[in-house]
């Protein structure tokens, strides 16, 4: 995400964390080697407890990271505590189909063909089964949506994409 926000928006400088240290290094190198690392900074942490002061930044993303974050409503206040008024917080995350038919051939594949595949792929078989459960753990669109608009934001909207496999959550911070 970072790298494409830094292809996106030359001017910009951009902030990443992740609670991984090894994560971070992987995140790192690849910065490196894309030639950013002047305007790209990549930090571990946990997203409950960013180390960022108030209001820093006018954006902030989360792509398929939200689910794995044990306290998620407080990494929503940390998200909107770090925007500035205004701020657009994003956020892409997996989800459950709606549709009965494509509900049923999307569980039977994610649950069945993916960590398989996906184990066989990377070389470690449990590398993606932690996958389903979380996703299964993780609240539907409009849930999120409102503990976005708990959390502060305004204008809370979501965006079903790919047959309602994952969606992708906007709010605004509030002006002031």
């Amino acid at each position: 995400m970072a790298l494409e926000a830094a292809r996106q928006f030359p001017a910009a400088t951009i902030a990443g964390v992740d609670f991984s240290a090894p994560m971070i290094a992987l995140g790192r190198r690849k910065v490196a080697g894309a030639h950013v690392a002047d305007r790209v900074h990549l930090s571990v942490a946990p997203a409950e407890a960013l180390p960022f002061c108030d209001q820093a930044f006018d954006g902030a993303t989360v792509a398929f990271g939200l689910r794995n974050v044990p306290e998620r409503r407080q990494a929503l206040a940390e998200i909107h505590r770090i925007l500035r008024p205004v701020g657009r917080a994003v956020i892409l995350e997996f989800t459950t189909p709606p549709g009965r038919l494509f509900r049923s051939i999307y569980l039977w594949y994610f649950h069945r063909v993916l960590p398989a595949v996906g184990g066989f792929v990377s070389g470690h078989p449990s590398a993606y089964a932690y996958l389903p459960a979380s996703v299964s753990d993780f609240p539907p669109p409009k849930e999120l949506a409102t503990w976005m608009t708990e959390a502060g934001f305004r204008d809370v909207s979501y965006r079903l994409l790919t047959g309602g496999i994952v969606a992708i959550h906007v709010g605004i911070k509030g002006g002031g």
